[in-house]
């Protein structure tokens, strides 16, 4: 069986080990390897017998690369604990429906529930702006307000926007004006522009850390305030303390999964941080190295279930997804029911956070695991 020598399990990582999304690829991984260590070495892994391996391969963030590197380990591993990006993953999705092959996705996107050869994790990016975009209206001063919309022109944007589109439509509201950028941008002197002429109260933003930066920069420069709502891909913890602190403490607010880092009331998190403390002490807090430790976990329940019907060949992996039931994960994300695609139900609560530099991520929680009847309505593709 591919990956599988009766002693140990190998699984493959696609993700970004080197440019600006590397910031989200390295944590990730780590927090994945740190899951894999303590099921190894206190649990003798899945089914406690069968050892984890971790395949990873650098992506460098491009779609190209990803699938040479899928053909490269692909016979080797039983299945990819992570493939990092939305276009990646869409990109990667043909092969692994012709291979038999499943992958976890490191995306939010919902168009993922349905698909039968993925293991996807989280609230979708969709879900995630029907929370945020209630809790504005509702909680956050938004009534009456112009909300408008900045993404990088990319599938991880589209996801973005469409989810903002589909909860302004749920609450009758217009989107005002629509800004995107080309990843690799330096200047957002136009779309600062455009949404400032547009009088936006609230910007939606689908971005990754480093834009966010640059466009809440140029947002000062030229006067205009908004209430910033970004995707936590666009966070980084360092604009808590950077320059932009003022500016971020005052008008930006996270979207996200989870609690704060170090929340032990979360049972979830107190086992998170106390295996830290005993495979990867030095690991500084990060928010993505949540992510990864969980989608480990998900990849580990179904192999857990994979043996229990005694099948780790690649059909045997795709029954067991549809049989394990539901993915628990202590709270530190939403649960994930899954089953036959057309029956997998994934999770509509996620969490809103603002800006505090004394706590560790910089995110403090402002809503955790809100569920409004806006992501309720989302019907996913």
């Amino acid at each position: 069986m591919p990956g599988f020598d009766g002693k140990t399990i190998k699984v493959g990582v696609l993700t970004p080990l080197q440019g600006p999304v590397a910031a989200v690829g390295k944590p990730l991984t780590a927090g994945g390897q740190l899951y894999f260590d303590y099921l190894n070495k206190e649990k003798g892994g899945i089914a406690g017998k069968y050892k984890v391996e971790l395949v990873t391969e650098d992506t460098g963030y491009n779609a190209d690369t990803a699938l040479t590197k899928y053909q490269k380990i692909k016979d080797g591993v039983a299945l990819f604990e992570q493939a990092l990006g939305t276009g990646i993953v869409k990109a990667l999705l043909p092969s692994l429906d012709r291979d038999g092959v499943v992958a976890s996705p490191a995306s939010l996107d919902a168009d993922w529930v349905r698909q039968p050869h993925l293991l996807a994790v989280g609230a979708p990016y969709q879900v995630q702006f029907a929370n945020a975009l209630d809790y504005y209206v509702h909680d956050g001063g938004g009534q009456g307000k112009k909300v408008c919309f900045l993404g990088v022109a990319n599938p991880y944007g589209d996801a973005g926007l469409a989810g903002l589109q589909n909860a302004a439509k749920s609450l009758d509201l217009p989107v005002t004006a629509t800004a995107r950028y080309n990843q690799g941008d330096t200047s957002f002197t136009a779309p600062v522009t455009q949404l400032r002429d547009a009088k936006c109260d609230a910007v939606f933003m689908a971005t990754f850390s480093g834009d966010t930066s640059r466009f809440v920069g140029e947002s000062e420069s030229l006067q205009f305030t908004p209430q910033y709502v970004v995707q936590a891909t666009g966070w980084d913890q360092s604009l808590a303390k950077g320059p932009l602190a003022a500016v971020v403490a005052r008008s930006l607010w996270v979207m996200g999964e989870g609690t704060e880092w170090g929340d032990r009331r979360v049972k979830g998190q107190a086992d998170m941080l106390d295996r830290l403390a005993r495979f990867a002490p030095g690991q500084a807090p990060d928010y993505y190295f949540v992510f990864g430790y969980y989608q480990a976990w998900a990849v580990a329940q179904v192999l857990e279930k994979a043996v229990d019907r005694g099948d780790l060949s690649r059909t045997g992996i795709v029954k067991a997804m549809e049989t394990v039931g539901t993915l628990r994960f202590d709270g530190l994300s939403g649960d994930y029911t899954y089953g036959p695609p057309a029956r997998r139900v994934a999770p509509t609560a996620s969490s809103l956070f603002s800006i505090d530099p004394a706590k560790p991520l910089g995110l403090a929680a402002l809503k955790v695991n809100l569920q409004t009847d806006t992501a309720r309505r989302y019907v996913f593709p």
